[in-house]
């Protein structure tokens, strides 16, 4: 019972440490050609804002780099715990291109993104290519030894070892071994450096405090200004639908007392009619509830909530749902919500024909993924669904990543610090 216990806690950590290479290989894939398009676009774009080419470029180019910065983010939280929250500035949602592109310049936040950029591309690189390259380096020392030693020319060298010969060739191997033995000990140990490395330049270092206070008072004056519109489409929709339905219902009443003894007839076509007027009142009341705070949401929670809206979908949609337990109920409402936006916008705009939904909760965040395979080309930008959903999230301290290449597929991930009970 014991030597299986501990062969299984072996197995399992020969996993993860596999597991922490291959992330730490596809990160540094990625994380290259990445960080040189975002940092070289961007010098580009801003060099051209004397001759007002780059007022037009400068914003997209900008959320491109952010919303790379926020996929490192989420990387970050979900393979290395590192938590590093976004402190951007929102932008009015009619801003001309002008004040656009000077709002996110005077952003601290962007020059923060654009001197990450270059850490990335070198420091960053090597620190999440350095995993994955202790395993793989020891395998050209046993190749040597296998008999690859004859290929090579009489001067080459494998780390400190010179390999002339079998007996050499052996000693590489020898060294591809320690240098397995210390793998397993440092790959995870090198992923979290490169996180740390991330997070020590995205991060907004001794200003940190002031600047999350800033963006929660903003974020929280946004929702109290869409409470304020929710609140006024709300009597919009009761004043427009159910209460005139319900006037006209009562009108009809009294005319149906005046009518009972002089025309029977009459009145029960006024009874039918009030009839059908109550129900369609009724039935927009309902609408206007599930509007607010959906009832299986109340009852059943987030995942069956979830599963619900992707059954009255057109498009085939895939919900899987890991939550062993229940968000706080402005939590699950604001992550309804969004799921829902995103859901919206994948229908409407992506030409998918599948849409998968993915909802877990670890290490204290719940964690929101929406995938489809259309055409992509999905950006967070001012006055957009996307940038809707930002905002929501941002009252609780979430983060929204978009990674939505020309193509496709597109990957919205939503994160909310929050606890299951």
């Amino acid at each position: 019972m014991t030597i299986d216990t501990k062969s299984g806690y072996k197995a399992a950590k020969g996993r993860g440490v596999a597991l922490a290479a291959l992330r730490g290989l596809g990160v540094a894939l990625v994380s290259l050609p990445g960080a040189v398009l975002c940092f070289t676009l961007s010098l580009v774009s801003m060099a051209l804002i004397p001759i007002g080419i780059g007022l037009v470029t400068t914003p997209y180019v900008l959320r491109g780099v952010r919303a790379f910065a926020n996929w490192r983010r989420v990387l970050a939280a979900e393979w290395g715990g590192v938590r590093i929250p976004p402190a951007y500035r929102p932008l009015p949602k009619d801003a001309n291109p002008w004040a656009a592109t000077f709002g996110m310049l005077r952003d601290p936040a962007t020059w923060r993104d654009l001197m990450w950029l270059p850490v990335d591309m070198t420091a960053g690189f090597l620190t999440a290519l350095l995993p994955a390259a202790l395993w793989l380096y020891p395998l050209e020392g046993f190749a040597l030894a296998a008999g690859l030693w004859r290929v090579f020319p009489d001067d080459y060298w494998y780390g400190f070892v010179k390999v002339t010969g079998q007996g050499s060739a052996l000693g590489a191997a020898a060294l591809g071994l320690v240098l397995l033995f210390f793998a397993h000990f440092l790959t995870q140990l090198l992923l979290d450096v490169h996180f740390r490395l991330t997070q020590a330049v995205l991060g907004s270092g001794q200003r940190e405090l002031a600047e999350r206070v800033r963006v929660l008072t903003e974020t929280r004056r946004d929702a109290v200004d869409t409470s304020a519109a929710e609140l006024r489409r709300i009597e919009r929709d009761l004043h427009d639908g159910a209460q005139a339905r319900l006037v006209a219902v009562g009108m009809d009443l009294g005319t149906i007392e005046a009518l009972l003894d002089k025309d029977p007839a009459k009145a029960k076509e006024l009874i039918a009619q009030a009839r059908t007027s109550s129900v369609e009142a009724l039935a927009e009341l309902r609408e206007l509830v599930r509007g607010i705070h959906p009832p299986v949401l109340a009852e059943r929670g987030l995942g069956d909530a979830v599963r619900a809206l992707a059954l009255r979908l057109p498009v085939t949609t895939e919900v899987s749902v890991d939550l062993p337990g229940r968000a706080e109920a402005p939590v699950e409402s604001a992550a309804y919500f969004a799921v829902s936006e995103v859901l919206t916008n994948a229908v409407k705009h992506s030409g998918a024909d599948r849409i998968w939904a993915d909802l877990h909760h670890a290490d204290g965040m719940l964690r929101v993924s929406v995938t489809d395979n259309g055409k992509g080309g999905a950006v967070i930008e001012a006055g957009s669904g996307l940038a809707g959903v930002e905002r929501r999230l941002g009252t609780f301290d979430g983060v929204l990543a978009v990674s939505s290449p020309a193509g496709g597929p597109t990957m919205v991930t939503m994160e909310i610090p929050c606890a299951l009970s």
